[in-house]
C-alpha cells in the first residue's frame, strides 16, 4: 500500500483533489490518500501561525512519520501539483539507508511573492520539502512537539537529520517547478509542481502546463450517463 499525504489548504480545495485524482487514476498499485487539514490536527498542530507562512500545511507536513507511527515508508505532497506518472515509479525507489528522499532542487526564486500575495521566502534546500519521500522510523525527531517549536528553517532545511548524508535523491521529473524549470514535453514530466500559484487562481489562469490541469480536472469531473 504507498501511503501518501497532501498537503491540504481550504484556498486551494480543488487543487487538492485534482491531484488526489490524477494520483490514483494513473497508480498501478493501491494507494491511500490523506489530507493534512489543519481542522483534523488540532490536537497535534497547536503553533501559531507565522507571517511568513504561505500556506496551511508550512510546518504540518513534518508531522508526517509521527502520523504513520514512525512505521514505514510515505509520501508527502504539497496540494499545488499534477502527477502525470504511475506513483509506483517513485515508490520503487525506496532506499531504506535514507531518512528522507526528495529532489534536491537549487532554487532561487526571484519574486518576493507568489499566489494571493503569499510572501516567497528565500533559503537553502528551497522547495525540497515539497515532495518527501519518509522512512519514517528514521524519522523519529520529529515529534509533535519539535514540530511546533522548530523554527521554519530547521524544519525546511532537514536539521533535525544528524547530517545530510540521510538524505536520498530522487529524479527530478518527480518536483518540476513550473515557471521556473525548463518547459519540456508533458510526457516527460512525472510531477508538475505550480509552486508560485496553479491554474486554479485567476491571475495563473495561463500559466505553463495550465491545460493539462485543466483536462485533470475535467477528467475527476466526469459523470457518464445512462442512455435510455
Amino acid at each position: 500500500m504507498i501511503r501518501v499525504f497532501i498537503g491540504f489548504d481550504p484556498r486551494e480545495t480543488i487543487a487538492f483533489h485534482v491531484l488526489a485524482h490524477s494520483i490514483q487514476a494513473r497508480a498501478s498499485e493501491p494507494v491511500t490518500i490523506a489530507p493534512l487539514m489543519l481542522s483534523q490536527l488540532k490536537s497535534l498542530m497547536i503553533r501559531e501561525r507565522n507571517a511568513l507562512q504561505s500556506s496551511d500545511f508550512s510546518f504540518s507536513r513534518f508531522l508526517t512519520p509521527y502520523l504513520c507511527g514512525f512505521e514505514g515508508w510515505a509520501i508527502f505532497m504539497d496540494c499545488d501539483m499534477l502527477v502525470l506518472k504511475d506513483l509506483a515509479e517513485l515508490w520503487a525507489l525506496r532506499e531504506d539507508k535514507y531518512a528522507v528522499m526528495c529532489v534536491k532542487h537549487n532554487h532561487v526564486p526571484k519574486e518576493e511573492s507568489k499566489f494571493l500575495g503569499a510572501p516567497q521566502t528565500k533559503y537553502e534546500k528551497k522547495n525540497w520539502s515539497s515532495v518527501m519521500m519518509f522512512n519514517c522510523s528514521k524519522c523519529t525527531a520529529l515529534s509533535v512537539n519539535y514540530v511546533n517549536k522548530a523554527s521554519g528553517l530547521d524544519l525546511h532545511r532537514f536539521k533535525w537529520l544528524k547530517n545530510d548524508d540521510l538524505i536520498g535523491e530522487i529524479p527530478h521529473s518527480w518536483n518540476q517547478l513550473v515557471g521556473y524549470d525548463e518547459v519540456i514535453p508533458s510526457d516527460q514530466i512525472a510531477n508538475l509542481h505550480f509552486t508560485i500559484g496553479g491554474p486554479y487562481f485567476d491571475e495563473y489562469r495561463n500559466t505553463e502546463y495550465a491545460e493539462e490541469w485543466f483536462r485533470e480536472k475535467q477528467a475527476m469531473l466526469r459523470c457518464d450517463q445512462l442512455k435510455k
